[in-house]
């Protein structure tokens, strides 16, 4: 009589991206044999064939099992691995890197982590900032500017909070959605499935995107921009909605810095103290004492009113605040001119009028025009963007653009606008208190970008590989690494290469050998996430997802000597000497800290493998709620939205949303447009998590080859047909892909792919060389400048090209 097999099925999540979506492991005589879907869970409608081929991940032959020591140096062709134990390998870690910090500071060490959005880092990723905060060091360097710039960090400067990072859209409710840079098909499974859902029922769907890609083919609009220039079609959307009228008056009058009267004689706010003899007693009699207190126009009394930031109060009704039209104004050093910001905005946007637009995008004037209408008539309106408009030369006035066109639907935290949705309250992480204000003014990069990503401790690939090849602003010396693979994640490859060598030490915690890897002094051995334990608390994209607390347990033994991420900063923390601030090394206790605020216990969460509910309430337009009698506001230095921003006036930035032609475009470049006159750009792949995975069967198979895609003619004038290896050329270099023909692209644009390197010898498919001839790494011909001059962001996803048949 045949055996069968005992069969089990375990409640559980894939933290494989940043959809981290439910799911339902399948056990058989105890294996892990299947991951799937679970219906039940409030982002497990689907799941991914990446997550699908989890037990593949986990007995895959390639595991690194044992930590490693490099025994030969650095650039020889054999590292000389040599198999160490796990407290060989902890002890020479902390002895290194305390030298380092005795040395030259703290600050010369550099943290990385891949990022949370695009593998499972999620875990433990707020630990490695707990780590390098009590360590001393204010650089974590986890790819900020290539993803996550947009959505967290630059939309600070207009809303004072992420939107729409931590303010998600309400697909649930939205009657419109726009997808900008974003193919959620790809890239966040669980908004794919939500937009069916809402388009099934009658909403309206946006995406702007050069390639006709995902849920751009059921897209009611969608938008093939060309590369680079999405301000442009942001701004000129913006226009029609401001000479159409159709915009949400109301919440541009109260809730945005849209009244306030700019001088134009130097671009700033004007002053209640440079007009005290006016307005001076109308909200207070320090007004006129005050520099921070601002002024409006009144247009019913035909003079300037005041504005209080700190009360978030005007002297005068909002309804009677002029929005156009120029003001002479008596000040205390004579007769200025005035307008109101948003008189500044639409004269901004008046210069790119959809014709305009047309002839710089590409997008016909007759769709902005429509797009406009659909954006306006379907409301309530929700967002998102990623990282196509974060990879550019413009990033943050990309940002800006499409943040001040959304500003105007009125619709944020509004139901079926984007939405801060609740949180179980949890204790805090991070660790923000363990590192000195002296310590972060030390970041790298902050000099020359105060506003980018360093000024909240995240360095950009750029400026670390300045810091150790070049010694700027100081020698970066030490790096200790989870999981990135910056060699390949970043423009300037063989740099970031001669960077990783020219560090004293450097660390690498990974599942798999990487062209990252390689450069390291020890290299440890990590678990996938199947075989670890880990903490989610809520799952951000509504009210029931952010409701459920769940502990995923493993699903299989370790494999070799492999620890977790988490278990290894935890150990690596105790070997430092700061075992106080990780629970003398208990991750558990350290579950327990988290959860305590939110009354949820860890024997609950392991009675409940699908999760424990903890009752939520959305509260909507949190922006209006009395604090002390004061309208909350945004945490902006105006309490208003700033459609004007003085923070980056005030560092030499544009005060407004504005366009500039791609970096490194023919247009920009006509040096370079005989030679290179496409626009090369490049997307996420089905098959992969970003450089990893390649070596898997399961998902080699749908993608054998790396790819470049162009359009049937352009391809034809070179005679390239389906199928034929290529030669894409670049002012740096060439690489190789294979063609694929696709006829919704523009002729001039061209779409390759990043990340490829690994060999898959289950299939018998070759790898290719990081670096060097024969390679089909495409950021080792893509450079990291010129770079956004805010945040640093790399021009990835706009620069030029050749292609030919090889």
């Amino acid at each position: 009589m045949t055996r069968v097999a005992p069969t089990r099925q375990v409640a559980t999540f894939c933290p494989l991206c940043v959809s981290r979506c439910g799911a339902t492991a399948t056990l058989r005589d105890g294996a892990f044999v299947a991951l799937g879907p679970d219906p039940a869970h409030p982002t497990g409608r689907a799941l991914c064939v990446k997550g699908k081929a989890a037990p593949e991940l986990v007995n895959h032959p390639e595991r690194l099992l044992h930590p490693l020591a490099r025994t030969n140096p650095k650039g020889a062709a054999d590292p000389g691995w040599r198999r160490i134990g796990w407290d060989e390998a902890l002890d020479t870690v902390a002895t290194r890197l305390r030298a380092l910090a005795r040395d030259h500071g703290p600050e010369s060490v550099v943290f990385g982590s891949a990022s949370p959005s695009t593998s499972a880092m999620s875990d433990a990723v707020d630990w490695v900032m707990r780590l390098k905060r009590a360590f001393g060091s204010p650089n974590l360097c986890v790819s900020m500017e290539l993803c996550g710039w947009g959505r967290y960090l630059a939309s600070i400067y207009t809303y004072g909070d992420s939107v729409p990072g931590v303010y998600m859209p309400d697909l649930d409710r939205a009657g419109a959605i726009l997808f900008w840079g974003y193919n959620p098909s790809i890239a966040r499974l669980v908004h794919a499935t939500s937009t069916v859902a809402a388009l099934e029922r009658g909403a309206r769907l946006v995406v702007v995107d050069p390639r006709r890609a995902g849920l751009a083919s059921k897209a009611h609009h969608w938008l093939r921009v060309r590369p680079g220039t999405d301000a442009a079609l942001a701004l000129a959307l913006t226009h029609v909605m401001i000479e159409r009228g159709w915009y949400d008056e109301h919440f541009v009058r109260r809730w945005t810095n849209a009244p306030l009267l700019v001088r134009e004689d130097t671009g700033r706010f004007l002053r209640g103290s440079e007009t005290a003899s006016e307005i001076g007693s109308q909200i207070g009699s320090e007004v006129g004492e005050d520099p921070d207190h601002l002024v409006a126009w009144d247009e019913a009394d035909g003079a300037p009113v005041g504005y209080d930031p700190t009360r978030g109060r005007y002297a005068a009704d909002e309804d009677r605040l002029a929005l156009f039209g120029a003001r002479r104004v008596r000040t205390t050093d004579g007769p200025v001119i005035c307008r109101p910001a948003f008189d500044l905005v639409a004269e901004q946007c008046r210069a790119m009028e959809p014709s305009v637009a047309e002839a710089i995008t590409t997008v016909p004037a007759a769709d902005i025009e429509a797009t406009a209408r659909t954006l306006w008539e379907a409301r309530p309106l929700a967002f998102y963007t990623w990282s196509g408009l974060e990879q550019q030369s413009g990033t943050t006035q990309i940002i800006r653009a499409v943040n001040q066109l959304y500003a105007l639907s009125g619709c944020l935290d509004a139901p079926g606008g984007n939405v801060a949705f609740p949180a179980v309250p949890t204790n805090p992480i991070g660790g923000a208190a363990l590192l000195s204000r002296a310590q972060r003014a030390k970041a790298l990069g902050v000099e020359h970008r105060p506003l980018g990503p360093a000024r909240f401790e995240f360095v950009t690939g750029e400026d670390f590989f300045t810091a150790a090849i070049e010694g700027r602003p100081y020698r970066a010396r030490g790096f200790v690494n989870f999981g990135s693979n910056l060699v390949m994640a970043h423009g300037d490859s063989a740099r970031g290469r001669d960077a990783l060598r020219a560090l004293d030490f450097v660390v690498h915690a990974d599942m798999f050998m990487s062209p990252t890897a390689e450069q390291a002094d020890i290299v440890l051995p990590v678990t996938s996430a199947f075989e670890a334990t880990a903490l989610r608390v809520g799952f951000e994209v509504s009210e029931d997802a952010q409701s459920l607390v769940q502990l995923r347990e493993p699903l299989a033994p370790a494999r070799g000597e492999a620890r977790s991420d988490l278990q290894i900063i935890f150990d690596l923390a105790v070997r430092l000497g700061l075992g106080e601030h990780f629970f003398d090394g208990d991750v558990e206790a350290a579950f327990r800290h988290q959860l305590e605020p939110s009354g949820v216990s860890l024997e609950q969460l392991r009675a409940e493998p699908a999760g424990v509910r903890v009752p939520l309430v959305t509260r909507h337009r949190k922006y209006a709620e009395p604090v002390d009698g004061i309208p909350r506001g945004f945490a902006t230095p105006t309490r208003k939205v700033e459609l004007y921003s003085e923070v980056l006036l005030e560092h030499g930035y544009p005060p407004l949303a504005e366009f500039s032609e791609p970096g490194v475009s023919p247009r920009s470049r006509p040096d370079l447009a005989d030679r290179f006159p496409l626009i090369l750009s490049c997307a996420k792949s089905l098959w992969f998590c970003e450089s990893q995975n390649r070596n898997m069967a399961s998902l080699r198979k749908g993608a054998p080859d790396p790819q470049v895609e162009l359009n049937p003619r352009t391809a034809a004038a070179r005679g390239i047909a389906t199928g034929d290896w290529v030669r894409i050329a670049t002012p740096h270099g060439d690489v190789r892909a294979r063609a694929k023909l696709r006829s919704t692209l523009d002729p001039q644009v061209v779409f390759g792919q990043h990340g490829w390197w690994q060999a898959c010898d289950e299939l018998g498919l070759p790898g290719y060389p990081p670096f060097g001839p024969g390679s089909a790494n495409l950021n080792l011909v893509l450079r990291q400048e010129p770079s956004d001059p805010v945040s640093g962001s790399s021009p990835l996803r706009a620069s030029v090209c050749e292609v030919s048949r090889l």
